[in-house]
């Protein structure tokens, strides 16, 4: 393909050892090295096996996108336009290696291109003009037959004629040409036909074939054995930790984000929780004594329900906001790799499974740390791991919704923009502050993971006197602990559900 398919934070040798993997079962260590060391040795690139693939030039890239096919051992290959963008030096050595293949390894290379630069390469050139067949024969005939001087004058003049006169002059004279370059018929060995479409966004095209060479027939060997589900799952899994590894950006701001966000939420409440006097029981019969004693008590209460109920949902915003940074790029980011990678045989299923593996790390140390920090500096009641467990699902939640989007996304900044839309959706929707309308609260609410994480988490401290006070101030509904923990799973689950769908289906960039 024109674009690359490599990791460009991965050496050239891994992206190789990890297409071996994904694509071939029934490899043993040794086979596979074998393998990638006649490979890269192949395509001239085993003095740079070590080299991380940003580093590569143009023609270095096109080489490894060519010795990743290379990994099944393909007797076709079909090539679109692999030497657009490369210098004239690196052009010819990419033909040259083209012409190599065919004739050591006795496979075929059909090459889509509008370079006219070494056609002496190639056995057979088809000319597409408008979608018509205008030519096809040997290259030594080309210029012969246009009557130009040289291939580069080819398009000139192909523009003097309608495509459809082209097509007509053709069908008049080939039978002159094939009599000259096709064998005698006694002579013709049995061969097969072969036909290319014209591309669309092209007025006139090349098409040229290298053919592997005439053998004799022999038996074929078995196909490859596919790599397993649960292998391509490992594969996945340990790629994308060495890419999390070598991004220092992202390993920065990942370690900011689970660092930083707590220490927003515990400024709020350095000393702790402020404590809830009791109402004074006194038999004054001072009416106004006992108004401003109460007015005191609920003016203490408010602003501890308050409290309690603010921090309560900063985590989980936080939380949601995390989730959003995790997952929103983790698919669309990399779709034109993965859309590749899956004609090679992977299994949407083990990719989004390897996505979930890897994504579930990170939320547990973001979860368990904000949970324990703000649990030992605010001092909050109620059981720790509970209150653990429920950060940790509602940010599996929102994660996975997130990653949902991801794999419905055609670009990875459409996909974080409606995931920052959503998690900007998640304070005002969840009712914690301002309340919603009763009717559009019921519709909402179940959507809204937020408030789940925020109902879960007060139904932790529901035997404390803070639980009382929130619900004093509180004018949303609070849900059962369970409720809020099947919910969630249910928010998890359909993530999942829909990611899945999303990478079984192609979803190519514009």
């Amino acid at each position: 393909p024109q674009f690359s398919i490599a990791y460009g934070l991965l050496t050239v040798e891994e992206n190789l050892d990890a297409t071996l993997r994904l694509r071939l079962g029934g490899l043993s260590r040794a086979e596979r090295e074998a393998r990638k060391t006649e490979i890269l040795t192949l395509v001239g690139l085993n003095a740079i096996a070590d080299r991380q693939v940003k580093v590569l030039s143009g023609g270095q890239k096109r080489r490894l996108a060519l010795a990743l096919e290379l990994a099944t051992a393909p007797d076709l290959l079909l090539c679109d336009e692999v030497t657009s963008g490369l210098d004239p030096k690196a052009e010819n050595e990419l033909v040259t290696l083209l012409k190599t293949l065919t004739q050591q390894n006795c496979r075929t290379v059909l090459s889509v291109t509008h370079s006219l630069a070494h056609l002496d390469l190639y056995d057979s050139v088809i000319v597409l003009h408008g979608g018509h067949l205008a030519y096809h024969g040997p290259p030594q005939f080309l210029t012969h037959y246009f009557q130009i001087g040289e291939p580069a004058d080819l398009y000139p003049q192909l523009s003097l004629r309608k495509p459809e006169e082209w097509h007509r002059s053709w069908q008049k004279h080939r039978s002159i040409y094939e009599a000259k370059f096709l064998p005698a018929p006694a002579e013709a060995p049995q061969a097969s036909t072969s036909t290319l479409s014209s591309p669309e966004e092209a007025p006139s095209s090349l098409g040229a074939s290298i053919d592997e060479p005439s053998t004799p027939s022999s038996p074929r060997e078995a196909g490859p054995q596919t790599a397993s589900a649960f292998s391509q799952f490992v594969t996945l899994f340990v790629r994308r930790w060495k890419l999390f590894f070598r991004d220092p950006s992202a390993l920065w701001l990942q370690l900011a984000l689970i660092v930083g966000f707590p220490c927003l939420v515990v400024i709020f409440a350095l000393n702790g929780l402020p404590q809830i006097q009791n109402l004074t029981q006194t038999h004054s019969t001072d009416f106004f004594k006992l108004a401003k004693e109460n007015a005191a008590f609920v003016a203490q209460a408010s602003k501890a329900g308050s409290l309690v109920s603010g921090l309560i949902m900063f985590q989980v915003i936080l939380l949601t906001l995390m989730a959003s940074n995790n997952a929103a790029r983790e698919i669309a980011g990399e779709r034109l790799i993965f859309e590749k990678e899956k004609f090679g045989g992977l299994k949407a299923g083990a990719y989004i499974s390897s996505k979930a593996a890897f994504l579930f790390f990170l939320i547990l140390a973001q979860s368990i740390w904000m949970g324990l920090f703000v649990k030992l500096i605010c001092r909050f009641p109620g059981d720790l791991l509970s209150q653990i467990g429920i950060l940790v699902l509602v940010n599996t939640a929102m994660t996975a919704i997130c990653l949902a989007i991801s794999s419905m996304s055609r670009t990875a900044e459409q996909s974080s923009l409606t995931c920052i839309y959503l998690v900007g959706f998640q304070l005002p929707l969840s009712g914690a502050v301002l309340a919603l309308p009763e009717t559009l609260g019921a519709v909402t609410r179940p959507f809204i993971a937020a408030y789940w994480g925020w109902s879960g988490f007060l139904q932790t401290i529901k035997e404390t006197r803070y639980y009382d006070v929130v619900q004093m101030i509180s004018q949303t509904p609070l849900s059962a602990g369970d409720l809020c923990v099947w919910v969630l799973v249910a928010h998890v689950l359909l993530g999942l559900f829909v990611g899945y769908a999303g990478c079984k289906n192609s979803r190519w960039p514009d």
